[in-house]
């Protein structure tokens, strides 16, 4: 089973994330911050990967820290399951329908960092959540598991579907990367033979 754990440790947040790539959606999730474990939940079911996040982190400010470095750690992770990347079909791609909200998620493990964000939130608020921290969490991502991703939610009145088509969108474009392609068993997906 391709998998890592990560522990990371700053003066603004204690984050463990352990992942599973050929997992069946097992989450265990306790960020402190129950919409963003919503989120994750989306990203373990429809990703079929198993994930386990604990996090601690400066709450009393704001989610800031605690969302951007759970996105960093999670990264780092699939970095290190993914390790010389041999075998996966290393793009993915998924469109998701929620109500109203349409997402789309493209994602590339190209070994190059980019971020593409086209979303606009139709409130600034999910519950307690800052939706503005979402844009955080993937940015880290991208940043750490040296992958490029474009997210644009074409469509979406409730911030909170728009949010949950993101996640899903991501979960089921991240599944397709990851994944081995069987007719490239051992094969670096990439002409110049490295990512």
């Amino acid at each position: 089973m391709r998998s890592a754990e990560i522990q990371r440790d700053t003066k603004e947040t204690q984050v463990f994330v352990a992942v599973g790539l050929d997992g069946r959606g097992d989450a265990q999730l306790a960020s402190g911050i129950p919409f963003l474990d919503h989120m994750l939940d989306q990203i373990a079911r429809h990703g079929m990967v198993d994930l386990t996040v604990r996090a601690k982190g400066d709450l009393e400010i704001d989610a800031h820290h605690t969302v951007e470095d759970i996105g960093i750690s999670l990264g780092m992770a699939l970095t290190k399951a993914l390790g010389d990347k041999r075998g996966i079909r290393r793009y993915g791609h998924a469109y998701v329908p929620l109500d109203e909200a349409l997402s789309r998620a493209v994602v590339d493990f190209s070994g190059r960092p980019g971020l593409e964000w086209n979303v606009d939130f139709r409130r600034a608020r999910v519950g307690q959540f800052d939706v503005d921290l979402t844009h955080e969490f993937f940015q880290g991502f991208v940043n750490h598991a040296q992958a490029t991703v474009h997210i644009d939610n074409l469509r979406g009145d409730n911030a909170h579907h728009q949010c949950e088509t993101i996640f899903k969108a991501f979960a089921r474009a991240l599944r397709m990367a990851v994944e081995v392609d069987p007719r490239a068993a051992g094969v670096v997906p990439s002409t110049k033979g490295t990512l």
